[in-house]
């Protein structure tokens, strides 16, 4: 059994309660975590999902219904009928796969539904779920003869990109974004590591994709390595896969770690995978659809701009980036478009890509013996930060402080790849939950002194995604980071000596019972 490094709805519904006894008799390549039609229906019997029969431009109408879901928490939409939906039956769209619901109890159902967790599941869960494969074996995956994805293959004078109902999601966009959650796969030229990954790519023309390739990342290291070769980069783009491999693609996990078997290590089960028509590369063979091709290692194209996680447009913001061919897509009967519409939260790209990084930044700090009890990134930060729980009492036995603590950390996270996007690491206390917003907020601005109690670093890799780093006035990929140490310096000696004030703190337990017990009673808590 291959060891790791470091350690998805067919048309037909099938039971999606969370019960072993119900969930032992249907095939594991079927169940929501692992085949995404199946996930799609999930969210419809979570009824969480907001079917639309009418039929709906691509040209900034499907993205202004996506962009209001993320700001109001609301149902994921699944477009049955988009303007330019060809004869092959490409595409219907789901939108936001992976933000936020507004039951407060399922805040994070979708992501849960991606892990094969109860929708109640919280963010503490999901992240335990996600670093759960990091120490197993790897499960390599089960290579099939053939698979739902193969139910249609079209060749080149079959399709058209640019009349294919892929969205302008905001009206400065650059071009119309069909790459928004669907997941890259290449591999490195001997064959010894496979990718999954997530980077942005745009229609160019027919049979072309422009996007992002950039420094540190992984798609980035093996195409330098096709590079040195002097050839393309055998290349897939797969489409609504199995929801657990697209967050798997989306964490920044060990240089040369397999996401395909680290997924398998995590759910217990191989994936299904096929072997693509054009090259050898290995895809999801229940994916929804999937583009075959290259990756030129000299071809560039004007790319962007786009309203990216952060929250912004720069209109005209044009870059150079590699060029994809599509030589062939295959895809299932009636397809499925994931779709992200990045922006201001949530969406996507702060419940994942900010999360992973911190699930990564946790396993580093605890691997390197800091006593770290939590990492997480606000989304408040637009999950440019991350807040590192620690535990205080193992702190005080290690005779640390404070400058001596964010030197080691910011030292081991700002030169690893896992601290690439992060440029604000807020250490807190034990008393503070670094998964809630307003916890991380109340430490660091009551307790970390600006500037005298914060460790900058001006010689790493910065993200240039990021609007203070690419149109500030600094260089706009190197520094802009910073260790904040929102610990007081009693919680390096003797222990907090405050008490917060604050409902769970100020009262008597048996008071604060008979308050909540009467709550909904006296006219709180129920919505209209």
């Amino acid at each position: 059994m291959t060891s790791l490094l470091r350690p998805r709805l067919l048309h037909k519904s099938i039971p999606t309660v969370m019960q072993h006894s119900i969930y032992s008799s249907v095939n594991p390549q079927d169940l929501p975590h692992l085949n995404f039609r199946s996930f799609v229906n999930a969210l419809k019997e979570d009824n969480d999902l907001v079917e639309i029969n009418e039929e709906i431009d691509p040209h900034l109408e499907s993205g202004a219904i996506i962009r209001k879901v993320c700001e109001t928490n609301d149902k994921a939409p699944l477009f049955n009928k988009l303007k330019g939906q060809d004869k092959n039956g490409l595409f219907r769209i789901l939108g936001s796969p992976n933000s936020l619901r507004d039951k407060s109890s399922e805040k994070y159902g979708r992501l849960a539904r991606h892990l094969g967790l109860e929708p109640t599941a919280g963010m503490s869960t999901i992240l335990d779920k996600m670093n759960s494969a990091r120490k197993l074996p790897g499960i390599p995956q089960n290579v099939v003869q053939t698979g739902a994805c193969k139910e249609n293959i079209l060749s080149l004078e079959d399709f058209d990109l640019t009349t294919l109902p892929a969205p302008l999601l905001h009206q400065s966009d650059g071009g119309k974004y069909i790459q928004t959650y669907g997941m890259h796969i290449v591999q490195s030229p001997d064959g010894k590591w496979t990718n999954w990954s997530i980077a942005r790519a745009m229609v160019h023309d027919r049979n072309h994709l422009v996007g992002l390739v950039i420094e540190p990342q992984h798609l980035w290291q093996i195409h330098q390595m096709w590079k040195k070769e002097g050839k393309d980069v055998p290349w897939a783009l797969a489409f609504g896969v199995p929801p657990a491999a697209i967050m798997a693609s989306s964490m920044p996990l060990p240089d040369g770690c397999t996401e395909a078997e680290y997924v398998g290590a995590m759910t217990g089960h191989a994936l299904d995978v096929v072997k693509c028509e054009t090259n050898e590369l290995l895809v999801p063979a229940n994916s929804e659809i999937v583009f075959e091709g290259t990756l030129s290692i000299t071809e560039t194209a004007p790319e962007g701009p786009f309203g990216e996680m952060h929250g912004y447009v720069f209109p005209g913001d044009t870059h150079q980036w590699p060029v994809y061919t599509v030589n062939k897509i295959t895809h299932r009967n009636n397809p499925i478009m994931p779709v992200s519409n990045c922006g201001r939260l949530t969406d996507e790209t702060h419940t994942m890509i900010g999360a992973l990084a911190a699930a990564e930044i946790q396993n580093l700090l605890l691997e390197a013996g800091l006593p770290i009890k939590a990492a997480s990134s606000p989304f408040e930060s637009q999950v440019t930060w991350v807040a590192i729980q620690l535990d205080t009492a193992k702190l005080r036995a290690m005779k640390t402080n404070g400058p001596e603590l964010s030197k080691k950390i910011g030292d081991l996270i700002f030169n690893h790849k896992a601290g690439y996007t992060i440029h604000r690491l807020v250490l807190v206390g034990d008393d503070i939950d670094v998964h809630d917003g307003k916890d991380v907020m109340w430490a660091f601005s009551t307790r970390c002194r600006p500037g005298d109690d914060e460790l900058f670093y001006s010689d790493v890799k910065g993200f240039p995604l990021i609007p203070y780093m690419s149109h500030g006035s600094f260089s706009p990929i190197k520094g802009g980071k910073v260790v904040s140490d929102a610990l007081l310096p009693v919680e390096y000696t003797t222990g907090k000596n405050w008490e917060a004030a604050d409902f769970k703190n100020s009262y008597p337990k048996d008071l604060q019972k008979k308050v909540e017990g009467k709550w909904e009673a006296m006219g709180f808590g129920v919505k209209e």
